[in-house]
């Protein structure tokens, strides 16, 4: 992208008419105009609020936020990828986030969140015509997000104790889409997938993990290397000192306490000072995979 742009944002309401609910949907793409301190909820971001969009063609990427969770966990990277040329969409998955989580482990849910994601890549087509790159599209997934991520690329996978309850395993009826060209997991959720379910994502991986992660340890990461149709198209990269919620954005001040976990990092860790490097791991692997956006 020539110049920086200004960061724009848009707020959809998508329709999921499988599941009969609302996606709560936010664009961030590159924008005329200048940027004021917004407030999504608890947390603040920079923006052009409703800016018109400026440049592209670009390819588009679709953060896929972790179970509980909220896409604004990820707004600087969101924004860092703005600057850097990329359109970013921010959807929250209905019955799976901090103000509804009643689908939360349920087989319904591992069916809903990767059709969510092209629901929304559909949406975003729609919203910005002409601005983004065809069927040029990378997701990047956190912990159950990186299950999404995975599915919606061409895994199959199945019901786990939490889901089945006390029925056999079952799979989960999930569509490929396949204008997922690349995926980005961090600290991906990987246990709906059994040897073998892997075999059909063939689109090239930036994986990165921290070994002081206990809620996804590194037989999650194993799932994808040792399952994958080719391992060479993975990349591991795995940040000393950090945890599960290391990759999110800071929490704001009054979200930070001992009993939020992921507002928590291990002790002498600062997932701030690692905000940088893992920003230049994400794009740089963008750029490799889904073109230099600097000729966009």
């Amino acid at each position: 992208m020539n110049g920086v742009h200004a960061c724009g944002c848009r707020l959809l309401e998508v329709d999921d008419a499988v599941q009969k609910a609302v996606i709560p949907l936010a664009l961030l793409y590159p924008a005329t105009g200048s940027e004021t301190t917004a407030r999504f909820g608890p947390y603040t971001l920079d923006v052009a609020q409703d800016a018109a969009p400026v440049g592209g063609p670009y390819p588009l990427v679709v953060v896929s936020h972790g179970n509980a969770g909220t896409p604004w966990a990820y707004r600087e990277l969101a924004r860092h990828l703005v600057q850097a040329g990329y359109v970013v969409a921010l959807p929250a998955h209905p019955g799976n986030t901090r103000n509804n989580n009643n689908r939360a482990n349920t087989a319904a849910n591992l069916a809903n969140r990767p059709r969510h994601i092209s629901v929304v890549i559909d949406a975003a087509y729609r919203a910005l015509p002409g601005m983004l790159l065809a069927d040029t599209v990378a997701v990047i997934g956190h912990s159950i997000g990186g299950y999404t991520a995975l599915a919606v690329a061409g895994g199959q996978p199945w019901t786990g104790p939490y889901e089945r309850k006390t029925n056999p395993p079952q799979p989960v009826p999930v569509t490929p889409d396949a204008r997922v060209r690349a995926l980005v997991l961090l600290a991906p959720a990987t246990a709906w997938f059994r040897p073998g379910a892997l075999r059909e994502v063939h689109q090239p991986i930036l994986m990165i993990t921290g070994d002081l992660d206990v809620n996804t340890p590194v037989a999650h990461a194993l799932n994808v290397l040792d399952g994958v149709a080719d391992r060479s198209r993975v990349v591991h990269k795995v940040f000393a000192g950090a945890a599960h919620f290391s990759f999110m954005s800071k929490f704001p001040a009054e979200m930070t306490r001992p009993e939020f976990h992921p507002s928590q990092d291990p002790p002498g860790f600062d997932r701030a000072t690692i905000q940088p490097a893992l920003f230049d791991d994400i794009t740089a692997f963008l750029h490799r995979t889904l073109g230099d956006t600097a000729t966009h």
